[in-house]
């Protein structure tokens, strides 16, 4: 009974650059200070050996190597153990340990290195003992030189350095939303040709920065890049707390259930591969560099791969959604290990809709899918801070009218109506709850929060119910007169006809004791879900088309319930469908 999933913003692929920064570990959810640094120069290169964390066991070292000689197209940087220290994980490199001797190759994006220029690496190693730092470097077997400042001996502190970044129990409290510029941009050309001040408001509202393929890390097709977003934000947060959400999007085998947002890397082993190294790695290089997670007021939220575990859980019977589950769930679990790492980085699962996982059916093994991901990761259940739902979709954060799912009409449970199907859960905020209980009797701490994308879910217009009709007498007439959900059809996704901004971006919409801890705008309103097969293009989705249908799984058949005034391919600016949203917007803008 699930419902096809919800597509995301997303753009043509080319390029990538190399992520020149180092990832500060987290352990067991405390920020793990610097314990040692050693520095190291020469005429032909120079080296820095931090340990940026460190625990009884192991420790995570992050290396910075500066090419003081000739310009190179690739680099090999080599040491030696002086203890009984194993690399288990590297990242932004090839990593080769033979007895105390590593090897440290660097990958295609980060090779070249100019006169002067810098690359940064590193990696995470286990020791027994002590853990001693190495004192001799070559590059490319030319020796760095070997003076260094020796380590502190007094152990790593426990608590964040003086002005160091944190991790706090909400991000979004006494935070202001970062504003992306590109954003801002898209919306400002379209007010000023519309004249419109009220579309023009629009951009005064924080929505998320969506890294949908390996190129938008470096940025393409004129827009900013992920370290330019991050700059920009750290100096918006230079006087108080600042909080920037970036969408991490490009799984092998993405949205495996829809055609609208296929992504680029397949799913396979290699495609994995390419996943962790070419796209996680380089990501959290940049959010983990110094300038960053040294900022007490820069708070990074993540919405970790909306619509992949969901696929796990309901769309076993189509076999690319068969194929892409297993590297669905190890490319989440090394996203966690990677983001988590990072003090001042918050994770957030994407738990789909309650169109989606509401049933019980879906619900109960829904939790236990994402136990089963999140126990693997090295800080386990700690590695969440929460999740995340409606990404990108239009179910309402309530139905003010119908809010109880159980009540009867003519005789029968008012869920009973066609367009519930059975499904108790009308709308995110009674889902989020239930989930909240789902997932904790699983596993996951209490102390979870939620998050709804209520970017489109508003419903305004002449349309939307203003009092409840008391008087149909069947299940299927007393929701079609009393729902604000102006969808034909439940599973209605794509470019909705009707749909308007939902609530305005807010933390504690509920109160301080609600699971639901904000509203987010994660879905830049105005940027198209898919385009749909015409016979000028054959890409796109038949569920984007205005002209086509959808079906329930039970017989039934709906109008797709897509905008009928354009063909707009996924993540690209759709006027008609912005002028919309902003006309139905509930509460209205201003």
């Amino acid at each position: 009974m699930a419902t096809t999933p919800s597509t995301r913003s997303h753009r043509p692929v080319w390029g990538r650059r190399s992520a020149l920064a180092a990832a500060i570990a987290l352990s067991a959810g405390t920020l793990a200070v610097i314990g040692a640094t050693q520095a190291h120069a020469a005429s032909s290169c120079s080296v820095q050996y931090q340990v940026s964390s460190s625990w009884p066991t192991g420790a995570t070292v992050a290396i910075d190597i500066t090419n003081n000689g000739p310009a190179t197209t690739s680099w090999t940087l080599t040491f030696a153990f002086a203890g009984n220290q194993q690399v288990t994980q590297g990242w932004n490199a090839t990593y080769t340990q033979n007895g105390p001797n590593v090897s440290v190759a660097s990958e295609s994006y980060n090779g070249a290195l100019a006169t002067g220029a810098s690359a940064s690496t590193g990696f995470n190693l286990s020791y027994s003992g002590s853990n001693p730092t190495p004192t001799a470097f070559t590059l490319n077997g030319t020796a760095c030189d070997n003076g260094q400042t020796p380590p502190p001996t007094s152990p790593p502190p426990t608590s964040p350095p003086p002005g160091g970044g944190s991790h706090v129990a909400n991000p979004f409290v006494g935070a202001t939303g970062y504003l992306n510029p590109d954003y801002v941009k898209e919306v400002g050309a379209q007010a000023s040709q519309d004249g419109s001040a009220t579309e023009g408001a629009v951009a005064k509202y924080p929505t998320a920065i969506w890294m949908d393929h390996i190129g938008a890390i470096a940025g393409d097709g004129g827009r900013l890049g992920l370290q330019s977003q991050m700059d920009d934000a750290l100096a918006k947060a230079a006087n108080a707390p600042v909080t920037i959400e970036v969408v991490i999007y490009d799984l092998p085998g993405r949205d495996c259930a829809a055609l609208a947002s296929n992504g680029e890397i397949p799913a396979t082993q290699a495609g994995l591969t390419e996943y962790e190294s070419q796209y996680i790695d380089p990501i959290a290089a940049i959010l983990g560099n110094a300038k960053y997670t040294g900022s007490a007021n820069l708070r990074v939220v993540t919405v970790i791969e909306p619509d992949s575990l969901p696929n796990a859980v309901t769309n076993q019977s189509k076999p690319a959604c068969q194929t892409a589950t297993p590297f669905y769930e190890q490319g989440t679990e090394y996203a966690l290990n990677a983001l988590h790492a990072i003090p001042n980085v918050y994770t957030y699962l994407d738990i789909a809709h309650s169109a989606w996982l509401g049933w019980s059916s879906n619900m109960g093994p829904a939790a236990q899918e994402y136990a089963k991901v999140v126990t693997a990761t090295k800080a386990g259940f700690a590695s969440v801070d929460g999740f995340i739902s409606d990404t990108a979709n239009y179910t309402p954060v309530t139905e003010p009218f119908l809010p109880n799912s159980q009540l009867s009409v003519g005789g029968q449970p008012l869920d009973s109506a066609k367009f519930y199907q059975w499904n108790p859960y009308f709308d995110e905020h009674t889902y989020d709850n239930a989930m909240y209980t789902q997932l904790v009797s699983a596993g996951f701490p209490s102390s979870i929060g939620f998050l709804i994308d209520t970017s489109r879910n508003g419903w305004g217009g002449a349309n939307r119910p203003t009092q409840l009709n008391s008087s149909p007498t069947t299940p299927d007439s007393y929701a079609a007169a009393n729902k604000i959900d102006q969808r034909p059809f439940r599973g209605d996704w794509c470019n909705q006809a009707g749909a308007g901004i939902g609530a305005r971006p807010q933390a504690q919409p509920f109160g301080s004791a609600d699971h639901v801890i904000a509203y987010v705008w994660i879905k830049p309103p105005g940027e198209s879900d898919g385009d749909y097969p015409t016979a000028s293009h054959s890409h796109g989705d038949p569920h984007c088309d205005p002209n086509g249908t959808n079906t329930d799984g039970n017989g039934g058949t709906y109008s797709t319930g897509s905008l009928a005034a354009g063909d707009v391919p996924a993540g690209q600016w759709y006027a008609a469908e912005f002028q919309q949203l902003v006309a139905n917007a509930y509460p209205s803008m201003s």
